[in-house]
């Protein structure tokens, strides 16, 4: 049995029953022969049913947003900003899905020759707590626009967001099959990836996680896409512009209460303005509202999870233990973990070295640009950096260092439908959105017809 708990209230909101092998097997047989007639549908056909899931959110993005922020503690405004953005998602598909998957002609000394993006059959979404609408519309948005079908594996604790999630495509129109979630624990994820029709998978979660997946995924000679989190750093080159920057940074640590794979978890500022730098965000940090996800004016919730509380707890405690000077939080209450800013951060603290999930941040001076990059690229992570400076012509020279997915400019780290996300090293492998995403999970057919 499966239960979701609101974190703000501790109240067991809905119960949900899970599936047995038997049952797990005829849904994923439903799956695979919805599969065999979705494919050959036309991109117009998919097209309209995909710009109705759209309306479909919109017209319900109370209820949805609600959904969310009782069952993972997320403020309402940005639980319904989450929503709007499943909707864009939906739209740009419908929209560019035709010409991203068109054959590709390449010129050789044959009559004709091209290539075609087929669709592969079942895919698999192993999809985690912390936007738990989005998550899951990034990959189904693509991929049911390539003619293939998905099958959900959400956190446990999100389980009514999964259920509604469906019924968008459901109530959109889309056939009976093209989307299912199934309601299973991790123990039988081995059992989906195994079965024959399911030809892929994407894991958007932890190392060990994404580990387990790629190995059985492996085992079969299965495709897999990972997402398995970020370090990202924050660096405040002593040229930048202050104001926006320390509100771009504000954001880019505390939206959704820090609870954010490519969240700025390391703050990296130039010595020089250091002291300026800190006065300014410590004070819009201490402006930020804590209080009920449920209040529209609350900008920092609860994490999901007690025991995540529990974590980031740790981790700021044992980083002062080692010499890092707390400047503003550092109190637990169940759930809730106050927004804490440390200073005086090295590279072998846990705050620095680890991935923090949650709203804190440790700030480290750096001399040289030099440094900034050392600093930037000692971790194990490589999701995405920001790098704030009025110099914008050696922002882009330096660029190229960063061992990292996405470089940003002037502003966080975030995912757009336009532009592929993704990471290196341990942040995983492989793209979502943009043509490259919607070409992840497809077969890319050579086709040759010689003169």
């Amino acid at each position: 049995m499966k239960s979701s708990i609101n974190p703000y209230t501790q109240e067991k909101l809905y119960s949900f029953k899970e599936l047995t092998t038997k049952q797990l097997k005829e849904k994923l047989q439903q799956s695979h022969e919805c599969f065999l007639e979705w494919q050959e549908t036309t991109f117009e056909q998919r097209s309209d049913l995909m710009n109705r899931a759209a309306k479909v959110l919109v017209e319900n993005k109370t209820l949805y947003a609600e959904t969310i922020s009782k069952e993972m503690g997320k403020p309402i405004s940005q639980a319904v900003a989450e929503i709007e953005k499943c909707a864009w998602v939906c739209e740009y598909y419908a929209d560019k899905a035709k010409d991203q998957l068109k054959d590709e002609i390449i010129e050789t000394d044959a009559q004709k020759s091209y290539v075609s993006y087929e669709p592969l059959g079942i895919i698999l979404a192993v999809m985690p707590w912390n936007y738990p609408f989005w998550q899951v519309f990034r990959f189904a948005a693509p991929n049911l626009m390539a003619g293939n079908v998905g099958v959900l594996k959400h956190a446990s604790n999100v389980m009514k967001s999964a259920e509604l999630i469906a019924e968008v495509f459901t109530e959109a129109g889309f056939p009976e099959g093209c989307f299912q979630n199934l309601i299973i624990g991790s123990d039988l994820v081995e059992t989906v990836l195994e079965n024959e029709w399911v030809k892929a998978a994407t894991l958007t979660g932890s190392k060990p996680a994404g580990g387990s997946v790629a190995a059985i995924a492996g085992k079969h000679i299965k495709k897999t896409v990972l997402e398995l989190g970020g370090s990202n750093a924050l660096i405040v080159f002593e040229d930048a512009d202050l104001d926006s920057t320390v509100k771009t940074c504000v954001q880019a640590r505390f939206q959704n209460t820090g609870q954010s794979c490519i969240a700025g978890k390391r703050l990296l500022v130039h010595q020089n303005i250091m002291e300026e730098f800190v006065d300014l965000f410590i004070k819009q940090v201490r402006e930020l509202k804590s209080g009920d996800p449920m209040d529209e004016n609350t900008y920092i919730g609860t994490l999901a999870r007690e025991d995540l509380a529990e974590d980031l707890e740790k981790q700021v405690l044992k980083s002062i233990e080692m010499g890092a000077k707390l400047l503003l939080g550092g109190k637990r209450n169940g759930s809730y973990y106050e927004p804490t800013v440390l200073t005086n951060v090295t590279e072998k603290m846990p705050i620095f070295k680890e991935e923090t999930f949650g709203p804190a941040i440790g700030i480290t001076a750096f001399q040289s640009d030099e440094e900034a990059i050392r600093f930037s690229n000692n971790s194990e992570f490589g999701l995405g950096v920001s790098l704030f400076t009025k110099d914008t012509e050696k922002a882009l020279k330096l660029a190229p260092c960063f061992e990292e997915g996405a470089v940003f400019i002037n502003e966080l780290v975030k995912s757009d439908p336009r532009l592929p996300f993704g990471g290196i090293k341990i942040s995983g492998y492989g793209r979502e959105l943009s043509s490259h995403g919607i070409r992840e999970f497809v077969n890319k057919k050579t086709v040759y017809l010689k003169n």
